[in-house]
């Protein structure tokens, strides 16, 4: 998995998807110690389509572009880079697919030249609602964002127990001992780790649920840092992953404490995830969701 870096917009996001699902669809997260998360039902991939040509009333791209979760029946949480700075006509579907790239690649092949009727076979229609301060200063950028689902046609196409989200404070309660004693988790559709070529690295994978172990490293005010390195049995997170789930196991409860939405850009250090414990990231997330 990869997250995205900060203030990287989501049209650059966009891109980055296309050209790195061109190459590896099969896997997605980090190659090491990662697994597929086929349980992990309530993760999901953020598709997209848009214009890209001189007619800008019919969309002409489609890809998955970021990660997310639903938090509640016709809710779905991203990062806020995700679904801002793309062309006027862009519309947004969520899939809680296992395979995302895969479907997109059978309904290209069901309905070549027509996008939108790709996006419709893997996904539900939804609108966006980005935080209105984002992006903010570094200490808090606000990157994050909701897409509202009609309930009924998410329910007919899958089942998922929507994530638990923590109260408020609840990471920092824990303190440094009880963070590095919990276990956390990644999840989500992003790419591999950087692979050196003969034209450079590169970023396989992606479009695939996976999930992947990560430690405690830092927390501070909105953000909560995840270790990545592999000697420490971790896997982590790329580019796609962004405003994906990072879970903690707190008092017995698989709990969606964090959003991926950075790190280093060879995707093997550290994760740097948008904390929902926070006072700001419960703000914006209470008209949508009820709050624990």
């Amino acid at each position: 998995m990869t997250a995205v870096p900060i203030r990287v917009g989501a049209a650059t996001v966009a891109a980055c998807a296309i050209v790195l699902s061109a190459a590896l669809p099969s896997s997605a997260i980090n190659s090491y110690n990662a697994t597929p998360a086929p349980e992990r039902t309530e993760v999901g991939a953020l598709v997209a389509t848009w214009d890209n040509d001189d007619d800008p009333a019919t969309p002409d791209r489609v890809d998955w572009v970021c990660s997310g979760t639903m938090i509640d029946a016709d809710t779905f949480l991203t990062a806020a880079h995700c679904t801002t700075d793309w062309p006027s006509n862009v519309r947004f579907y969520v899939s809680l697919d296992q395979d995302v790239q895969g479907g997109l690649d059978q309904a290209a092949a069901r309905h070549p030249g027509d996008p939108a009727a790709a996006a419709r076979a893997v996904g539900v229609e939804g609108t966006a609602h980005n935080h209105p301060g984002y992006p903010g200063p570094a200490s808090d950028t606000r990157d994050i964002s909701v897409v509202e689902l009609p309930a009924a046609k998410v329910k007919a196409r899958w089942s998922f127990s929507p994530a638990t989200l923590p109260t408020a404070g609840q990471l920092g309660a824990l303190g440094p001992r009880g963070l590095r004693d919990t276990s956390f988790s990644v999840a989500g559709y992003g790419t591999q780790e950087a692979r050196r070529g003969p034209g450079g690295h590169t970023h396989p994978g992606g479009g695939v649920r996976m999930k992947a172990p990560v430690t405690y490293d830092a927390l501070n005010g909105a953000w909560l840092r995840l270790a990545m390195t592999a000697p420490q049995g971790n896997g982590g997170a790329c580019y796609g992953d962004s405003g994906g789930p990072n879970f903690a196991v707190l008092n017995g409860t698989l709990t969606l404490v964090a959003t991926t939405i950075t790190g280093d850009s060879p995707c093997y250090a550290t994760n740097v995830t948008y904390r929902l414990d926070s006072p700001g990231a419960r703000a914006f997330l209470s008209p949508f969701v009820k709050l624990p």
